[in-house]
């Protein structure tokens, strides 16, 4: 326990993300795990049911979630012998959104109900401002490439490039491609991504480089308007975290949710109506 405790001091001095998973209904009550995405310490009872929580709170800790989830004995998912309180400690992950447009404003609505701390930047301070952007956390007036260069970017991080327009989407969609943003998206049409990849080859990035980038930005939706658009960006955002293709539920054979062990088990299989479908 003291080892425990001493990692979770630690962890928190650094502001480094951690989780502490405690059974709190069924054997081994009491039994703690701390969690960092890396790496674990601690037991709640047995190797199998280890394995399970483990999984679970990197689950909840990557999106900076905390509560309760429920196993076998032995780690089974979707039982209810063993309960467990799963507290995180962790910053909330961040959207960055370059290009202070329409559509932009709408993107940074649809980030900060889904969670994230959202950051606008443009290098125009006649569009970057609290009045368009009410619902942003930061408001950066800057260029793009130069911010984000020096702006905190992790495996967690969004970064959508709205800004359409070559002197500012190949820079900073280079400076982009160099960190660990677990999402790169950048809006335009096909002839307009043609043309920003042949001006990003010029600056010497690689074809696996280009593959991390979400152009033309979103799910096939047919949206149209900010809202909507905001909408698609949003859904290719979860669909690409959870290895889903983003097809409809409907059409789908088999459980709605998969067995993702980067992500916390669904209570039960409900469609959006709340009825519960058969598996």
């Amino acid at each position: 326990m003291g080892d425990l405790l001493s990692r979770w001091h630690s962890a928190l001095a650094e502001q480094s993300p951690v989780a502490v998973a405690t059974v709190i209904e069924g054997p081994g009550v009491g039994g703690k795990i701390l969690v960092t995405p890396d790496a674990h310490t601690g037991t709640a009872g047995n190797d199998e049911l280890d394995k399970a929580v483990v999984e679970t709170a990197r689950g909840l800790l990557e999106g900076g979630k905390t509560g309760t989830a429920h196993f076998g004995p032995r780690g089974q998912r979707r039982m209810e012998d063993v309960a467990v309180f799963i507290q995180s400690f962790a910053p909330p992950p961040k959207m960055y959104v370059f290009g202070a447009i329409d559509f932009a404003s709408a993107v940074a609505r649809a980030g900060k109900f889904m969670g994230y701390r959202v950051i606008v930047c443009d290098a125009r301070p006649v569009f970057a401002t609290r009045d368009r952007f009410p619902t942003a956390d930061e408001i950066v007036v800057a260029w793009p490439d130069e911010f984000l260069k020096t702006a905190e970017v992790d495996k967690r991080s969004v970064i959508c490039v709205l800004t359409h327009d070559p002197k500012f989407d190949v820079p900073v969609l280079k400076a982009a491609l160099e960190t660990d943003a677990g999402y790169i998206g950048a809006m335009g049409s096909r002839r307009t991504h043609d043309n920003r990849t042949a001006r990003l080859k010029e600056e010497g990035v690689t074809d696996e480089q280009l593959a991390r980038i979400s152009s033309p930005i979103g799910l096939d939706i047919g949206a149209r308007t900010p809202e909507e658009t905001a909408v698609a960006i949003a859904a290719e955002i979860v669909a690409l975290h959870t290895g889903h293709s983003g097809g409809r539920l409907a059409e789908r054979s088999g459980p709605i949710h998969t067995s993702d062990p980067d992500m916390p088990a669904a209570p039960d299989e409900r469609d959006a109506a709340g009825a519960t479908k058969k598996r």
